[in-house]
């Protein structure tokens, strides 16, 4: 019996460790063009169930170990569970964002006159989600993130606009149009896992002594974006104040 043991252990730890890497392979390949994205989150749904699964035998594991008072197997069944859990959380945390966060995929601190993407609007054209924004959106954004406000600061345009342009440097993404003139950047910024791409505006104007700062972020694919925009947003005006 304690051979059986150590065998469901082994078993347990080796699913988890499939079931691992299965996740992280799914947005790693749609990343580099490998599979599209319905094949990656059919990816991302068989390795959560093969993690859990993974997880409850190694649960049922140290249960017959301590019934048995057998610990053969024990540790290994702990590695299983939990390699299996962390595994299993990823994707539970993004059916959870998913569930509870407003289907959106543009968000703007504007939502009456929202930045209008100028040098990414022909890209943007190619994809799933246009430049125009949906006014379908406001109402939606209002309810799920009421904080998304524009930033009125108390310096004058162009240091605002000197700061956030430094800011958007500082964050990676790829600077698509920049222009002190006119207070506008844009920018493309990717994500690490799946590669996805959202598109930044940012518009900065005189507002008395000081300068109004607006932001809109918007993915290119997809109606849902699980937050990602509206925390960008957020991080960003938070790194200016």
């Amino acid at each position: 019996m304690t051979g059986l043991q150590k065998a469901l252990a082994g078993l347990a730890l080796l699913a988890a460790l499939v079931a691992a890497g299965t996740i992280g392979a799914a947005g790693i390949g749609h990343k580099y063009g490998a599979w599209p994205l319905p094949t990656a989150r059919l990816a991302l749904e068989y390795g959560f169930y093969a993690a859990a699964g993974a997880a409850a035998l190694g649960v049922l594991v140290v249960l017959l170990a301590l019934v048995r008072q057998r610990s053969g197997g024990a540790f290994t069944a702990l590695l299983a569970i939990a390699a299996g859990a962390g595994a299993a959380y990823v994707p539970w945390t993004m059916h959870q964002k998913e569930q509870s966060l407003p289907a959106l995929h543009d968000v703007s601190t504007d939502t009456a006159d929202p930045p209008a993407f100028v040098a990414l609007a022909n890209e943007r054209a190619n994809f799933e989600n246009g430049a125009a924004y949906d006014p379908a959106n406001a109402a939606k954004q209002r309810a799920g993130y009421p904080d998304i406000a524009p930033l009125r600061s108390a310096m004058p345009a162009d240091r605002l606009f000197a700061r956030a342009l430094a800011g958007v440097k500082a964050q990676g993404w790829q600077i698509a149009a920049q222009s002190a003139q006119e207070g506008r950047i844009e920018a493309t910024s990717v994500s690490e896992w799946f590669g996805f791409k959202d598109d930044i505006v940012i518009r900065i104007a005189a507002d008395g002594a000081g300068a109004r700062l607006d932001m809109r972020s918007a993915s290119r694919t997809g109606a849902h974006d699980l937050g990602a925009n509206a925390e960008r947003v957020r991080a960003f005006l938070a790194g200016l104040k």
